[in-house]
Formats: structure tokens, sequence, C-alpha cells
């Protein structure tokens, strides 16, 4: 049966941002002092918001609440003029969407990204493509993999039953995600993990192309 509604994660899903990110990231690291890193070790290092990406950047001896309020501050006002320098969507999802769209499902976005900084790219990159709901990480709320962001896409969206849902992430933070909501999931492999990661939590599709996702969503 056809779903009626699905939830992507962000980074790593539906854009590839993390050029941007360690940019934004290595700059702050910089400006305090510390050592900046490589962009493949930021794939280990997003998933759970900014604030542990920050702690997982900065050097042992230094991951305390200080530094951390220390990085936000020099990272949000970069990484707000320059989220786009490198950021684009991956192959295969735009036409994906517009598919999704044209057979009437319902589309939402769940990511730990700051809620601001997700509504901007997420104009940014899909103008023409209409999400029913983006949820960033939002004051007050836990961060995936807490599934609280979930119910509240579920309850905007009408969606009484959970069967009718997916999610779609490239982390074991989406799969753990979709399990404590109770959704079914599908693990991408163009993202940050590796399929081995996602493969641990078990998720009922793993899929390699963007386009594989038709073939689950509207049947």
């Amino acid at each position: 049966m056809a779903k009626k509604l699905v939830i992507f994660d962000l980074d790593g899903t539906l854009l590839d941002t993390i050029t941007d990110l360690a940019m934004a990231t290595n700059q702050a690291l910089e400006q305090l002092g510390f050592p900046t890193h490589s962009e493949e070790a930021y794939k280990i290092f997003v998933g759970n918001g900014i604030d542990i990406l920050f702690e997982r950047a900065l050097p042992e001896t230094e991951r305390n609440a200080e530094n951390i309020s220390k990085m936000r501050a020099l990272f949000l006002p970069y990484y707000q003029i320059r989220n786009s320098d490198f950021t684009a969507p991956y192959f295969g999802i735009l036409n994906t969407l517009q598919t999704l769209k044209q057979n009437g499902i319902k589309l939402a976005v769940a990511t730990n990204k700051y809620h601001e900084a997700a509504i901007e790219v997420m104009d940014n990159y899909f103008p023409e493509i209409e999400f029913d709901v983006v949820f960033g990480h939002r004051e007050g709320y836990l961060p995936k993999p807490d599934p609280a962001i979930v119910f509240d896409i579920l309850e905007f969206c009408k969606i009484d039953n959970k069967s009718d849902a997916i999610y779609v992430g490239d982390t074991s933070v989406d799969m753990q995600t979709a399990k404590k909501a109770g959704l079914e999931a599908v693990g991408v492999t163009w993202g940050f993990r590796s399929e081995e990661e996602l493969k641990a939590y078990h998720p009922e599709y793993i899929i390699h192309k963007a386009e594989e996702l038709l073939d689950i969503v509207l049947v």
C-alpha cells in the first residue's frame, strides 16, 4: 500500500552539506586557537545537532560548556552567510521529490540542524517543492533520536496510522529515530555514514539511489 507521508532527514539525505559545515566549524576552531579537522572527519562529527558537533570537534581537554558556547557564537554568523557555498542536493533527489508530490505524497523534514538554518536551506535549494512541514532542532526539544520531532510532524500532517508514514535518513541516529517513533526506516547509502552502520540498526529498507524510494513509497 502506498504511503501518505515521507519524512526526510536533511544533511546527508537530501543535501550534501558536509563541506560548508566543516568550513564553518573549522573557522571557529581556528579563531579559538584549536586544531582543525578534515572534511572526512566531519562525516562522523555531524548528526546529533550543532552542540554535539562542536563537542566532537573540540580537543578532548577543551570540551566544556564555555567553549561550546564560544564555538556557537563564531559558527552561527559564518554559517548563516556561507551555508550555500558548496552545498547541493544529492543526485536524483529533486526528481524523486517532484514525483512524490505529483503522486499526492506529503513531504516533511525532521533534522537536528537548528531550525532557522533548516528553513533557510530548504527554501534555498527546494523552492519549487512544497514541503508540508520542515522542523529543525527547536528550543525545548531534545534532538533526534528522540522521536518528539516525528510525532509533531505526524500530528501536523494529520497522519493517525503510523503505517502510512516512512522515515528516510543516512545515519544510525535516523534509524534509531524511526524505530523510537514506530515508523518503517529507509537507510540511504549516499550520505555521511556507512552501509554497515545503517544495517546495524535493521532498517526495513536500504537504498543506493534516490529513485529507489519511489518503489517503496508508491507501491
